[in-house]
């Protein structure tokens, strides 16, 4: 084999690293290229064994779950209807079309129902109970139509799964991906009626979200080891959507974007909770943030996203194509 192996020494992160760290809600930032961690950096007293609140970014875990559970025949696949799972669909007066929103649906956020998200967030999650309120909400659009963004959708399916497999989404989530990928996954909050809250609150500590970046940097595989089905990977970074309010583009539970000329799929939570891939780069980067309201924080969420754009992916952009160049000479002059 031909050239070194990558190393922090081949790339300089400087600029990012003294960007983060003057930013007042910053928490974490990590940098893998090539399968090597090069950067590592905590800030304002967080540490490694910190816990985050990943906030949405917990959709993309509940999206890797559903299909696992689709390969091992607990769920039916994305095309079937979620009816079957909910009584309340098929009682008197029900809205009959509800009963043609499919897991699809919910995965890529175009499931027809008003959403439980914005403003209507407080009310649901303040609601005693979390699933009868988000299938009671009106139908907007035809299922399968429009996206609109609503974390009741990834909750449904957090209660699908529990219903499908008869093992809560904590313990199906620990059995079939976190001791696969070599760690213990903390419990986060249950609704009512003890259902794990799925898409939002799910806790990590920042190495994870690295970890489970990596998992689908090599198309579910990791430690020769297939955890998510290779296929599920694929089809999770295809678009199937857009934002009607951002733009941007969305698949099973992934955003997608070209950052620096590169195309970059990402779980998003709120306020600054990221997990960026990008495969062409071999680079997973991953960022965590205070989330508490206030008016930067949309301040803050575009800086970090300029930060992993410009700093970090421009930065391994420029490294990867020299260290290419220098693995070409070594060829050349050995012919």
């Amino acid at each position: 084999m031909f050239g070194s192996p990558p190393s922090a020494q081949t790339v300089s992160l400087d600029a990012a690293m003294k960007t983060a760290e003057g930013l007042p809600r910053m928490r974490s930032l990590l940098v893998s290229w090539r399968g090597e961690l090069i950067l590592e950096r905590y800030f304002h007293s967080a540490r490694a064994t910190s816990l985050a609140d990943i906030k949405s970014a917990s959709k993309s875990v509940i999206s890797a779950l559903v299909g696992i559970a689709i390969e091992r025949r607990v769920l039916p696949g994305v095309n079937a209807s979620i009816a079957p799972y909910f009584p309340d669909l098929s009682s008197t007066g029900a809205d009959a079309r509800k009963k043609q929103i499919t897991i699809a649906d919910l995965l890529t956020m175009r499931s027809g129902l008003a959403s439980t998200s914005r403003q209507n967030y407080g009310a649901w999650v303040q609601s005693p109970n979390w699933v009868r309120y988000i299938l009671s909400r009106p139908l907007l659009s035809a299922p399968g139509e429009q996206m609109d963004y609503s974390t009741g959708n990834t909750h449904l399916l957090s209660a699908i799964s529990t219903k499908a497999s008869g093992h809560d989404t904590w313990s199906f989530a620990q059995e079939a991906l976190a001791q696969p990928l070599g760690f213990s996954l903390a419990h986060w909050p249950q609704d009512p009626q003890g259902i794990y809250f799925g898409g939002n609150e799910m806790l990590m500590t920042p190495r994870e979200m690295v970890r489970f970046g990596e998992l689908y940097l090599h198309r579910g595989r990791i430690d020769g080891r297939q955890i998510v089905p290779a296929g599920w990977v694929a089809a999770s970074f295809v678009e199937r959507t857009q934002s009607p309010v951002s733009g941007h583009r969305y698949g099973y539970g992934w955003w997608m974007e070209d950052m620096d000329g590169h195309q970059t799929y990402y779980a998003w939570g709120f306020g600054g909770q990221y997990i960026f891939i990008v495969p062409d780069l071999e680079l997973v980067v991953v960022t965590t943030s205070s989330a508490s309201l206030g008016e930067d924080r949309r301040e803050h969420r575009n800086a970090v996203y300029d930060l992993v754009e410009r700093l970090v992916i421009g930065a391994i952009a420029s490294a990867d194509r020299l260290t290419d160049a220098s693995d070409t000479g070594v060829r050349n002059a050995a012919n």
